[in-house]
């Protein structure tokens, strides 16, 4: 194992240096790197760089309902040609719904109406548009499932074009628009921490005709609200849709050369021009409405035939009215109204704080990490420190390669797949060190460490990815950054850890030849021999961890846990004040908007301030956001809006049920994987463990007060993934000593497991702590709960690999793991020898 060929070594040194080429552009400008170079490096997130996150959904509702209001119009039309006269035609109830006086003249009506209702779907399998019902003399009518679908794709995918375009028309570079799920939209922002105009721009249908004014109590006409600022009042409009704008080729905005006003100019395609020239010449000298999403803009009197397919729209607009409709007349009419069912925008001083953090966490957590991996190992400490440094650099070629978005989590998730990957080398270091003892020469110890190890490590990293490919599948956003960040940094771990350090050691042995073998220096964090009875106290562990998770889960219930607004919907803002926050005023003037009870509350420093309040009703949330904008610049003049997030309820409960199903998927991949790489008693073990563990910080979390959030659930899994490595460590032990002490009692055979085990896993752990450390020191409010709960979980998860996990294994495996005759013990020679 120790052997290296010319071209693998050059094959491993190529990888590396790669690695190390494609990761300089995330650390250097790009002007100044050669040409040759590429240039491809990590996005930063919308918390790194600032800028806002828009989650819409398209409102299906007033889609249908214009399908079957059309659909009624072309019926009742049929109907008419035919000589029909219905008793009701109407549409209620998401159907149309059709009496005849009796059922022949229904049978006709029928007859009359197969080619209207008759359209089938698009697609490989047509299928009808309409499902008919008839009971007596009535025909009910609905949209058919396969019709509904069809109706929302294709809404959705149109929807996307337009949201593109309108957005491009603002300037907001690089943007990013993306369906998500069946009727959503995402849309993220760069730079763009107020998205005020934005949101005013996608939350308009833009939906525009050219209509007749209608003379008083016309009964077929609509009573439409005037748009025009400065005017109240409701104008008749007759239903006739004279000219549509969907025949709109172009609009801008201008200034009218006789009053000096702003306006907006329109040009029209053939169809449109056409049309508009009938409609002005027959009805000269007659009010011409023009209509925006149910409103009327202007009602110009038509002078005289307009024939060139151009035109202008007036109604005292500034200048940003003008230009906004003009965006909205060229990308077009959305097909369905959009509303903000999430937001979350973050300003550019709180990213800049936010990159700030995030770098100097990473370079203290992996200086810690290294030094004392150097201070505990030596010569061996340093090759895993070269490794640790490959590994950043290779994740960070990765993460470039990816095109992925590096984001807060993201940071953090580098940090402890940095820290986990010095488990694989403190894992070799320890079974070198263990090989060596039993009387092994310097070669033989290094490679049966290495080989030993292995499947140790394999185990340990495949819990931790599955975890992390769970969290991928159900998570959102940035969590799915934190978990591939993880993952790539725990699969190049795998070639750091074990390739490139025992390149690094083989051709240390090439050049030094040495004939005796040390590893490590005079510093130990833990004894090297302990021969500690865990399994004597193995029911008082177990009684007080059953104590203690009885008490979290009562605590959950009381006082509960303090849901964020993730979960639990609602508005979070916060802001930086010129001077020290008068917390008093802030909530007297808060307070009297109507909005609910609204939480002021410091953090950090007297000038930041945090304002919570509930969710506010469907369609109003961004409204309220602008009011609490306003007072707070009223009650503190140059007060700096940092961050605001928005969460519907409907996506707090989505989000929540997914969180809850990333746990539940978890655990059952662990359960399986375990029980087939080991034995269900191990598996057993391992579960019931970790649900204790989770239980346990459940119980952090609502004893501490701590927000429980998409970032708590992230926190747990994470938690839940030290819980199974460290176990599958100790329980790989065991299973080895099976094979080698047969006769001796599994009770003794655990303490010997665990007390062999015991300085890799007080080393990982120490690593862990110092990856971690600074997280909560250095990453600011946004990772400081993060990186706590991760300290307590790390605490908890090996505690519990002692004290829970190898006590349940004790008293299921008795029987279950001691199968055969029992044979003499192998004696140290026997033992050092297997």
């Amino acid at each position: 194992m120790l052997v290296f060929s010319r071209l693998k070594a050059a094959l491993i040194l190529c990888a590396c240096l790669v690695g190390i080429v494609l990761s300089l552009p995330n650390v250097i400008r790009p002007e100044s790197l050669p040409a040759w170079m590429p240039h491809r490096h990590v996005n930063l997130g919308l918390d790194l760089q600032g800028g806002s996150y828009l989650l819409l959904e398209a409102d299906m509702t007033s889609v249908v309902r214009d399908k079957l209001v059309s659909t009624r119009a072309a019926m009742a039309q049929t109907l008419n040609k035919a000589g029909l006269r219905p008793t009701e035609l109407a549409v209620r109830a998401g159907a149309i719904s059709l009496l005849m006086g009796n059922d022949a003249d229904l049978e006709r009506a029928r007859a009359a109406l197969a080619e209207t209702l008759g359209g089938r779907t698009e697609g490989r399998s047509p299928l009808p548009v309409f499902d008919q019902a008839v009971a007596g003399s009535r025909l009910t009518v609905k949209l058919s499932e396969a019709a509904l679908t069809e109706m929302n794709a294709k809404a959705v995918t149109q929807s996307i074009a337009i949201v593109r375009r309108r957005i491009d028309e603002t300037g907001v570079n690089e943007p990013v628009v993306a369906r998500q799920g069946q009727n959503r939209i995402l849309v993220e922002l760069p730079g763009v921490s107020d998205p005020g105009r934005v949101k005013r721009l996608l939350g308009s249908t833009a939906k525009m005709t050219f209509r007749l004014v209608a003379p008083a109590n016309d009964p077929d006409s609509d009573l439409l609200p005037l748009a025009e600022k400065g005017r109240e009042g409701r104008i008749p409009v007759r239903r006739q849709v004279e000219v549509d704008g969907a025949n709109l080729t172009d609009a801008s905005a201008a200034t009218d050369q006789r009053t000096g006003q702003w306006i907006v100019n329109f040009a029209l395609d053939s169809i449109g021009t056409r049309r508009f020239a009938e409609v002005s010449t027959k009805h000269q000298g007659e009010p011409f409405a023009i209509v925006l999403d149910g409103r009327v803009i202007s009602a110009p009197v038509i002078r005289e035939p307009i024939v060139g397919g151009r035109g202008q729209i007036s109604g005292s607009f500034t200048v940003s009215d003008a230009n906004d409709l003009a965006v909205l007349l060229r990308a077009g009419a959305l097909p369905a109204p959009l509303h903000v069912v999430e937001e979350r925008s973050i300003g550019p001083s709180l990213g800049a704080d936010a990159i700030r953090a995030g770098l100097l966490s990473v370079v203290a957590g992996f200086s810690l990490v290294v030094g004392f991996m150097v201070a505990t190992y030596g010569r061996f400490g340093l090759f895993a420190a070269v490794a640790l440094l490959m590994n950043l650099a290779l994740t960070m070629a990765g993460l470039s390669l990816l095109g992925a978005t590096l984001t807060l989590p993201g940071i953090a998730g580098i940090l402890l797949a940095l820290g986990m990957a010095v488990d694989a080398n403190i894992l070799v270091n320890e079974r070198i060190r263990e090989e060596t003892k039993r009387g092994r020469g310097v070669v033989s110890a290094i490679e049966t460490g290495f080989r030993r190890a292995y499947a140790t490590i394999v185990d340990a990293n495949a819990t931790t990815l599955i975890k992390m490919l769970i969290l991928f599948a159900v998570g959102t956003g940035a969590i799915k950054g934190f978990a591939v960040t993880i993952s790539l940094g725990i699969l190049i771990s795998m070639f750091t850890a074990v390739l490139l350090v025992r390149l690094l050691t083989s051709v240390w042995l090439k050049r030094t030849r040495p004939k005796t073998l040390t590893i490590g220096t005079r510093l130990r964090v833990f004894p090297e021999v302990t021969k500690i009875p865990f399994m004597r106290a193995r029911y008082s562990g177990l009684v007080v961890s059953a104590v203690i998770s009885l008490a979290s889960i009562a605590l959950t219930y009381y006082p509960g846990l303090k849901m964020g607004v993730d979960f639990s919907g609602g508005v979070v803002v916060e802001a930086r004040t010129q001077e020290a926050a008068d917390f008093g005023a802030l909530r007297g003037a808060l307070g009297g908007l109507g909005l609910g009870p609204v939480q002021v509350q410091g953090f950090g420093s007297d000038r930041e301030v945090l304002l919570r309040f509930e969710q506010q009703p469907e369609g109003t949330q961004s409204q309220a956001v602008e009011r609490v904008r306003e007072t707070l610049g009223q009650v503190a003049p140059g007060a700096e809006i940092r961050r605001v997030e928005v969460v519907g309820a409907t996506v707090g409960s989505e989000l929540f049920q997914e969180g809850l199903l990333a746990l539940g998927l978890a655990a059952v991949a662990m359960f399986g994987y375990i029980a087939i790489r080991f034995e269900w008693p191990f598996a057993v073990g391992a579960i019931v463990t970790m649900f204790l563990d989770l239980t346990k910080t459940l119980g952090f979390f609502a004893l501490t007060g701590m927000e429980f959030n998409l970032a708590s659930i992230a926190a747990i899994l994470t938690i839940m993934g030290f819980s199974i490595n460290d176990k599958v460590v100790v329980y790989d032990r065991v299973r080895e000593n099976l094979r080698l002490y047969k006769s001796k009692p599994l009770a003794a055979l655990i303490d010997l497991s665990i007390n062999e085990t015991l300085s890799r896993t007080v080393g990982t752990s120490l690593a862990l702590f110092l990856a971690i450390a600074p997280l909560a020191l250095f990453g600011g409010a946004a990772l400081h709960e993060f990186a706590v709960v991760l300290l307590f979980g790390l605490v908890l998860a090996t505690s519990s690999s002692i004290f829970i996990a190898a006590p349940i294994l004790l008293n299921l495996g008795e029987r279950r793991l001691r199968r055969g005759d029992p044979t003499p013990a192998p004696d140290a020679a026997t033992a050092a020898r297997a």
